[in-house]
């Protein structure tokens, strides 16, 4: 229980930081946790969450239905389409398939986004309807991973967001797709959210606001320069964590 509250913490520091991530490293607990509890789990760990931080950064936050349409909208109607595909694939896949799936997405991720050359920009493609898509490919990844984000982030670090921009897009998409598949994972799945996950949610929470302050006070004293720096580093770790879970034995035996 102390190593679950200890990722829940650290969880929040990122996403506090980052305005993302909270289940990217919360993927850790994949090590002890099965994943049709882990899932869910995380999922309402990071709306508490992401709701401390927008309470935090609301001149941030989309000010009109204009902003809303013009940013993180198109992401958030795609992302309604693609969670049930991905609760899905919750539900089907092996436990183990899903946590090699996990690992790899979030290793290639924070790889790709650490090593870009910060010249790299997408021009054009300024259609909502690609930001439909991009929403749409977090929704089916968030539903069986809880990290709906990772499509977004990379498509925003494309565009050349500043920070501010950035968040404003992110945690409207982020909270609406937590929320959204949580309610389908009950609606669909209800045994998921058994006994286990709700001492597990009270349990863990209170970790989370003191993790979620901590990440936000360190994003408000950071440079946009030392933000990207400082972002990918624990998703990379996470996600070799989780192959080094799957793998590891048969790697020791090889060596």
């Amino acid at each position: 229980m102390v190593c679950l509250a200890l990722v829940a913490f650290l969880s929040g520091v990122m996403s506090g930081f980052s305005g993302f991530g909270f289940s990217a490293v919360g993927a850790v607990s994949l090590v002890f946790l099965p994943a049709v509890l882990q899932v869910p789990l995380f999922q309402a760990l990071s709306t508490g969450n992401q709701l401390v931080s927008v309470r935090q950064l609301r001149e941030d936050m989309p000010k009109s239905l204009k902003d809303l349409l013009t940013g993180s909208g198109p992401f958030m109607l795609g992302g309604l389409a693609g969670a049930p595909v991905g609760i899905w694939l919750l539900a089907h896949m092996p436990p183990r398939s899903l946590m090699v799936a996990f690992g790899v997405l979030l290793t290639v991720y924070s790889l790709y986004s650490g090593f870009r050359p910060p010249s790299l920009k997408l021009r054009g493609l300024e259609s909502p309807l690609w930001g439909t898509l991009v929403g749409l490919l977090g929704g089916v990844i968030g539903g069986f991973t809880a990290f709906p984000g990772a499509p977004v982030v990379v498509w925003i670090g494309l565009r050349g967001i500043r920070k501010a921009r950035h968040r404003a897009i992110l945690q409207p998409y982020l909270i609406l797709s937590q929320i959204y598949g949580l309610g389908l994972i009950a609606l669909l799945h209800p045994s998921y959210l058994n006994t286990h996950f709700w001492l597990l949610l009270v349990l863990c929470l209170p970790a989370v606001v003191p993790g979620s302050l901590t990440g936000l006070a360190i994003y408000k004293r950071t440079s946009s320069q030392e933000y990207r720096r400082a972002l990918y580093l624990p998703l990379g770790i996470s996600g070799l964590s989780l192959l080094v879970k799957v793998f590891g034995s048969a790697i020791m035996r090889l060596l």
